[in-house]
């Protein structure tokens, strides 16, 4: 097995799939991009990105050099060396779905070849690869993965609207069931990345993601009740964290939020516990602690609002309130698990009319019955107080802090007399 890869299928086209598949068409494989939805397909062969990580002038280059395209016809898989499986792993009901992961395998399978790769890189529970996969795939092609073909797994670490650290300069780990598929992957991805790490099994390197985020997780939580304490103490948190983070070993800054976002906080963590509940019949103690913790910063963000409108003598209901941020973090329009959807939909449970402004995030992703605004100075001047959750860099954070009205600042961000902080 040991035939050049030049033909690559990256099965998925969001926020993981699509950046793998542009880089690895700008470093000259043929590239199909497969992607179920029609809509997505006809925006990409476009030259029209939604992944703003990748800008329409980019994905454009390599459309019209004609090494990327994208389909959502099957038939466009056949004679491919290299397939990376980057499809979405939701948790549903405490239980992972990796439903995805099953229909994509099983669409890719009757065109798995003698000599091709197969990477999985959508975040999972350790064992998914050769537990789940490699059956499927070994069913739908009548052969078997190790002799036949290749079959590994590599984590994605992409960090949506981090303009320092993208796909090609962060070390990129990477693993295979046997020692001859480590090589393929590593082979694969050393030409779209600076660094390579390579593990032992894919076990690993599944459980290596989820170390990740259930440390970042973990410690956000810890932030978040100290943030929580500290107020009722009356204790600046924000003054101590930033004199902790002047030490040099032994710490590491993390700041508190109005919750987590994203799919890798909210969920990743919880895969690992479901994992060991499974498997070994005990509770992960640390990361149900934190998932309580940061699953209630929402509530906790609104009984802060409640209490700036108690100040003003006024209820929530009946009031109008300016939320800044839809998103789950800064300058980007990616929306998914973002705290500020349950926060939106309390306030309006308890009466209040919110008014919602992020220039990043599409409207139909708009909580239902929230206003769109672009959060000016005449908006500030109509509204009772102010939630500001995410600091875009189109936000104008000197005109919000100036504010006449009760500002709560949930990113340390806003200087003035009216803002108060987490």
């Amino acid at each position: 097995m040991g035939r050049i890869k030049d033909r690559t299928v990256v099965v998925g086209q969001g926020y993981v799939g699509l950046p793998v598949a542009v880089r690895a068409a700008e470093v000259g494989f043929d590239v199909v991009g497969f992607e179920v939805e029609p809509r997505k397909v006809k925006l990409l062969n476009a030259g029209q990105s939604y992944v703003e990580d990748i800008s329409d002038e980019r994905l454009r280059a390599v459309v019209d050099a004609g090494s990327y395209r994208a389909s959502a016809d099957p038939a466009d898989l056949a004679d491919f060396d290299v397939a990376v499986i980057s499809v979405p792993t939701p948790m549903g009901e405490g239980v992972p779905d990796l439903s995805y992961i099953e229909s994509a395998c099983a669409t890719l399978a009757p065109y798995v070849t003698p000599g091709c790769t197969v990477i999985l890189e959508s975040t999972t529970y350790p064992g998914t690869t050769e537990e789940l996969s490699l059956p499927i795939l070994e069913s739908g092609s009548g052969l078997r993965a190790g002799d036949d073909f290749h079959l590994g797994y590599s984590p994605e670490r992409i960090d949506p609207g981090n303009a320092t650290y993208r796909l090609e300069n962060t070390p990129k780990v990477v693993s295979g069931m046997d020692p001859a598929s480590l090589h393929a992957v590593q082979a694969f991805f050393d030409r779209l990345v600076e660094r390579t790490v390579p593990v032992s099994g894919t076990r690993e390197a599944e459980m290596t993601k989820l170390l990740e985020n259930t440390f970042r997780h973990v410690n956000i939580a810890l932030v978040n009740e100290l943030a929580m304490f500290a107020n009722d103490l009356g204790i600046d948190v924000w003054e101590s964290i930033d004199a902790a983070s002047t030490k040099p070993f032994g710490y590491m800054r993390f700041t508190p939020g109005p919750g987590v976002g994203g799919h890798c906080l909210p969920i990743d963590p919880s895969y690992l516990s479901w994992q060991v509940e499974r498997s070994l019949g005990r509770s992960f103690r640390f990361v149900e602690l934190a998932n309580d913790v940061n699953e209630h910063m929402p509530d906790y963000v609104v009984r802060r609002i409640q209490d700036l409108l108690n100040d003003q003598s006024r209820s929530v209901r009946g009031s109008k309130v300016l939320v800044y941020g839809l998103a789950y973090k800064a300058n980007t329009g990616d929306a998914r698990e973002t705290p500020a959807r349950p926060l939106v939909e309390q306030l309006q449970a308890l009466g209040a009319e919110v008014w919602l402004a992020d220039p990043h995030v599409a409207e139909h992703q708009f909580p239902e019955g929230a206003h769109r605004v672009e959060g000016t100075e005449r908006d500030l001047a109509q509204v009772d107080v102010v939630a500001y959750l995410v600091d875009h860099d189109e936000f104008d954070g000197e005109m919000v802090g100036s504010a006449e009205i009760p500002v709560l600042d949930c990113r340390h961000a806003l200087k003035g007399t009216n803002v108060r902080y987490l």
